[in-house]
């Protein structure tokens, strides 16, 4: 959290503050793996640096792009900036983002709701799995949840990053506000999701090959 003393304080307030919020949307009306009516789905899949096969590799693809999701590095600070959480994920606590719209700044108030940690099957095959994901809460622009995760596939030794979200535009009180995000909420929604997939590549490659530098030479 950047900036000066009095602005930390009052970010650390408006994060306690989120405690007493409820989430915007009722999760357990909704079946999140597909559209309903109101309602988008989206799902991106950004492959990065393979790895051999079999259970990922100690400071390899896998273990670097967990570090990255885990500490939200794929968003885009041009679109959303992490202001405040209280350590690492975990079920329950709350997360403060800020959204960037169009030179307008908005504060965003999430909870964390899952972590996953293990092996998934699919089509008869095994994926070792880490991610996290985050539901909203009142006063967020947006109603839904957004599932971040990175995934290694133990036969091929693909390396994946994986988003899902379900959403659909909250009620907006302020009409400007919300004619704003009738216009381009949706169109910023897509360009933060295509963003963050480049910046995982981007940044899982720049960190293995900063892994494989050798050590500077002390001068004699």
């Amino acid at each position: 959290m950047r900036g000066s003393t009095r602005v930390r304080r009052r970010m650390l307030r408006r994060h306690a503050d989120l405690s007493r919020l409820p989430l915007n949307f009722d999760p357990d009306r909704h079946d999140m793996s597909r559209p309903e009516d109101g309602w988008h789905v989206d799902d991106y899949l950004q492959p990065l640096p393979a790895e051999p096969p079999g259970p990922p590799t100690p400071g390899g693809s896998w273990e670097t792009a967990r570090r990255l999701v885990r500490d939200y590095e794929h968003a885009d600070p041009a679109i959303i900036r992490e202001v405040y959480r209280s350590g690492p994920p975990e079920p329950g606590k709350d997360l403060l983002l800020q959204g960037r719209f169009y030179g307008l700044r908005f504060y965003l108030g999430l909870r964390i709701h899952d972590v996953v940690d293990g092996h998934i099957e699919q089509d008869g095959r095994t994926a070792r799995v880490w991610g996290w994901n985050y539901q909203t809460l009142k006063g967020h622009l947006e109603r839904g949840q957004m599932d971040q995760e990175v995934r290694k596939w133990l036969d091929t030794g693909e390396v994946e990053f994986h988003i899902h979200v379900f959403s659909q535009r909250a009620d907006i009180p302020n009409p400007l506000v919300r004619i704003g995000f009738i216009l381009f909420g949706r169109f910023t929604q897509l360009r933060f999701y295509r963003r963050a997939c480049r910046r995982m590549e981007k940044l899982t490659k720049a960190a293995l090959a900063a892994q494989r530098q050798p050590p500077e030479e002390k001068p004699a």
